[in-house]
């Protein structure tokens, strides 16, 4: 997986406006998205605005596969990548408020069976170092034998994220850990594993049960959406264009599930608007503690302002000071969100092909039309 730091922080220079506090049906702004799939040439596009712990806004535009007719539908389900990260890290939040896991707990403490095995300097790294991508963790481990076993691995998720453990711990560091930001699918999924290792219950049903049912997310799961030859939700896109089925394995139609938990969730945008409404002041169901839930929009020192799953962009006049974003691809989707929590206000922006620049401009027009009609009605 192509893992996307958002290029997007030089987007926004908009003027604040005092928003409504009232929450009718939301407003539907699909008009808004043709234009932009049409100028970018992208196959199709869902979209969600959240105010106030409502989605107020929604749109949709284009077709699930290229070259055919069914088109996006509202509850249509799009991969959202490596913005599971702050879904992983909100579970692991969970866990802490719950006493399972500490954000100071390390790796030597969590696996003691793996203490031979794995490099001294990763037996200190923390839950914390990991989920703000400075535990030392490869960027990338593509390129390594690693890899392919992952892929071929027959075993359960959790069987197959153990491997990537014992696979990357039993190797020095990337870097020593604490000292830099190395962008790692590998420290989140090793997260994900430590999660799994204090409850005894697999990566993907504690999602579910911690995060999913809670938030009625009900078109959640895991992997490309739909069924194979059914085109009965959005096909992720090669660049060239060219559609992918689910479970495709040439080319495969998402990452071996030994990263789950850095990105292979997808949902509605609709259903992902509640877990971002999840992260805001008014959150009507509260995942976390308030003090947890700052914990985890707090970035580590140094730069770039990574915090849990979520980077920081500084004094955005439209958001009225700090605003949280990121992006994910698995090369085949695109998705962003951006929350503004000094004003309760977000957008989630995904697309069926991994075009940065659509969902950019979709993100701006999405802004500008909300405030500008004072708050989005």
């Amino acid at each position: 997986m192509r893992s996307i730091l958002v290029n997007a922080l030089s987007l926004l220079c908009l003027i604040p406006v005092t928003v409504h506090a009232e929450t009718p049906p939301p407003k539907d702004v699909s008009a808004l998205l043709a234009p932009i799939i049409q100028k970018h040439d992208v196959p199709g596009m869902a979209v969600a605005v959240v105010q106030s712990g409502e989605t107020v806004a929604v749109g949709v535009a284009g077709v699930r596969t290229r070259g055919k007719e069914d088109k996006i539908a509202a509850a249509d389900r799009f991969h959202i990548g490596s913005d599971t990260k702050a879904l992983t890290a909100m579970l692991c939040g969970i866990l802490v408020d719950e006493g399972k896991l500490k954000w100071s707990q390390t790796l030597g403490e969590t696996f003691p069976e793996l203490k031979k095995s794995m490099h001294p300097q990763y037996q200190a790294v923390t839950l914390e170092q990991l989920l703000t991508n400075r535990g030392g963790a490869p960027g990338e481990i593509e390129k390594d034998a690693l890899w392919g076993r992952l892929w071929q691995h027959k075993g359960t998720p959790t069987s197959a994220r153990r491997l990537l453990v014992t696979g990357v711990t039993s190797k020095p560091p990337e870097a020593p850990p604490g000292t830099k930001f190395i962008y790692s699918n590998a420290g989140f999924s090793i997260a994900g594993h430590m999660a799994e290792k204090v409850t005894g219950k697999s990566w993907e049903d504690l999602v579910r049960d911690k995060i999913f049912r809670p938030l009625d997310m009900t078109t959640a799961g895991f992997g490309a959406p739909g069924t194979r030859a059914k085109n009965d939700q959005p096909r992720g896109h090669q660049a060239n264009g060219t559609p992918v089925e689910p479970g495709s394995t040439a080319p495969p139609s998402d990452n071996p599930v030994a990263i789950g938990p850095a990105g292979i969730v997808h949902c509605s945008t609709g259903d992902w608007a509640k877990f971002i409404a999840a992260n805001l002041p008014s959150a009507k169901t509260k995942l976390v503690r308030p003090e947890t839930l700052e914990k985890l929009h707090t970035p580590a020192p140094g730069e770039p302002k990574y915090a849990m799953g979520w980077i920081i962009a500084d004094n955005q006049p439209w958001a009225g000071g700090p605003a949280l974003t990121h992006a994910g691809s698995n090369t085949m989707w695109y998705a962003v969100a951006w929350l503004a929590p000094r004003k309760d206000f977000a957008v989630v922006i995904a697309c069926n092909q991994a075009n940065d620049k659509a969902c950019n401009d979709a993100v701006l027009a999405l802004i500008a039309d909300h405030f500008q009609e004072g708050g989005g009605r």
